[in-house]
């Protein structure tokens, strides 16, 4: 199918019709090759809540963006290399139904479709995409996945120190390596996290320990145990203690209650309802 369609005229066509709802503001997407398999409406689960976006499925990417007038203009493109996706289908909740997660390195999250049958369409086409993809560039699969952001609707108190409750004036955070709602003192630190971005992002206390004390590790690898003076002063090179505000509208001191929430909650496959981590 992929080869008959390839540099056909109808295929151009189409393919000129996306770019056309993008509008200046998208990227070109035409290229010699590419082909336009399908496209539909999914609900993506942002950090406020789920919306409607627009995807589009060609045989070397995946193409979404925000709906202002469904089949004439659309913004916010993102294009997804499919050499780079990994999905997970997630277990059905009271709550939401005919999910599954599209991972990459620097973007992971969780879209959901009307029924359980074009859920397993969008899967079974993209897998076959990225099978192809994989095979045709001699890529390995990606083994690393940014973590999906929890959505603030989750939970009412932040999910590190279990103590601070959040309201008009007390905001949230997300930690940009695992991905829990946060509150500013659990979330002063900054890392360099090289896949997701040049800058050091703002990641919670724990994540922060785990991560300095991973790099330290590999300095003392690297220089057969090396110096001492410079190790003491890696917390400056990578990252920075922050009390500011940074780029959350995108869409630390430990509590007594530490030890009362797990380090690592698999809050999208456990299949528990997001009541459960409210206090």
């Amino acid at each position: 199918m992929v080869d008959h369609l390839a540099n056909t005229e109808i295929n151009s066509q189409r393919i000129a019709a996306v770019e056309s709802c993008f509008g200046a503001s998208g990227q070109p997407l035409a290229l010699p090759g590419r082909v336009l398999l399908g496209e539909g409406v999914l609900t993506k689960e942002c950090r406020k809540k789920a919306k409607p976006r627009i995807f589009f499925l060609f045989n070397d990417i995946l193409v979404y963006g925000s709906i202002v007038l469904s089949k004439r203009k659309y913004r916010s493109q993102h294009i997804i290399p499919l050499e780079e996706v990994t999905l997970e289908p997630l277990p059905e909740t009271l709550q939401a139904k005919n999910r599954w997660m599209i991972k990459t390195a620097k973007k992971s999250f969780v879209v959901s479709a009307a029924s359980t049958t074009e859920r397993q369409e969008w899967i079974s086409h993209i897998e076959e995409c990225v099978r192809r993809q994989l095979l045709a560039t001699g890529r390995q699969p990606t083994t690393e996945h940014a973590a999906p952001w929890i959505p603030d609707k989750a939970t009412d108190i932040c999910m590190r120190c279990t103590q601070t409750r959040f309201s008009a004036l007390t905001r949230r955070h997300h930690c940009r390596k695992c991905g829990f709602v946060v509150c500013a003192e659990c979330s002063r630190e900054r890392f360099l996290l090289p896949r997701l971005s040049p800058k050091p992002l703002r990641v919670c206390s724990l994540c922060y320990r785990e991560l300095a004390a991973q790099k330290r590790r590999e300095e003392l690898e690297e220089r057969g145990r090396g110096s001492p003076g410079r190790l003491a002063h890696l917390g400056g090179a990578v990252c920075g203690a922050s009390s500011g505000d940074d780029d959350d509208s995108d869409e630390d001191r430990e509590g007594s209650g530490d030890g009362d929430w797990p380090s690592r909650v698999e809050f999208y496959t456990s299949g528990v309802s997001w009541s459960a981590f409210h206090s």
